[in-house]
């Protein structure tokens, strides 16, 4: 069994949660303001119908409720985190520091990626306004570069504290996300045409 050092241990309980927070607060709630104020229109799309694209939306809304339950568990109840099964061979030093290295890359990569698609950003699929196709910058290395961001994001929370819940919402996330994009590719191409098919086929799907 590992035994670490109170104070590196007390550096991630302050740090996870508060990069956490500024990068739900900053990346989605303050960006989708500014994109409200700026177009007149709402960028979180997704509703509560039945349908897939919505129940992805629902899936979304639990993994940021589970991810937050798993953080404050982590920092603040230590004794209810036992719980969550801890996983005691990833729990060193430079696997945690790789953690907080990719949470601040992905903050900067997705805040980058959503300045950059300015009003065409959307959370969900805007199947009632007709966005502009945004081709440059850190799209013309990734077509879904704020999905990117979100996927390693989870990454580096399950690298801070792995656990089985943490690991499982990686899981989660990543099948989502997949269904998801192939979801604004069939949009994307009915809405954009051959403008859209001509950048999937130069820019790949990730990176």
């Amino acid at each position: 069994m590992i035994i670490f050092n109170a104070s590196v241990l007390d550096f991630y309980q302050i740090i996870t949660p508060i990069i956490t927070v500024a990068y739900l607060l900053i990346v989605f709630v303050f960006r989708s303001i500014i994109v409200w104020r700026q177009s007149g229109v709402n960028p979180f799309v997704f509703s509560s119908t039945e349908n897939a694209h919505d129940y992805l939306g629902f899936i979304y809304k639990m993994a940021v409720l589970f991810m937050a339950i798993t953080i404050v568990c982590y920092s603040y109840l230590p004794a209810v985190y036992q719980f969550l099964n801890p996983i005691p061979f990833l729990l060193r030093d430079s696997i945690q520091m790789v953690g907080v290295a990719l949470l601040l890359i992905s903050f900067l990569w997705t805040l980058i990626a959503q300045v950059q698609m300015s009003d065409s950003w959307r959370i969900g699929i805007d199947y009632d306004e007709k966005t502009e196709l945004v081709v440059k910058g850190i799209f013309a290395i990734s077509r879904n570069p704020v999905f990117l961001g979100v996927v390693v994001f989870y990454i580096g929370i399950f690298l801070i504290l792995p656990n089985t819940l943490s690991f499982t919402l990686v899981l989660v996330m990543f099948i989502t996300v997949q269904v998801q994009v192939r979801l604004e590719e069939v949009y994307l191409l009915e809405t954009h045409g051959e403008a859209y098919q001509a950048y999937k086929n130069s820019v790949r799907r990730w990176i």
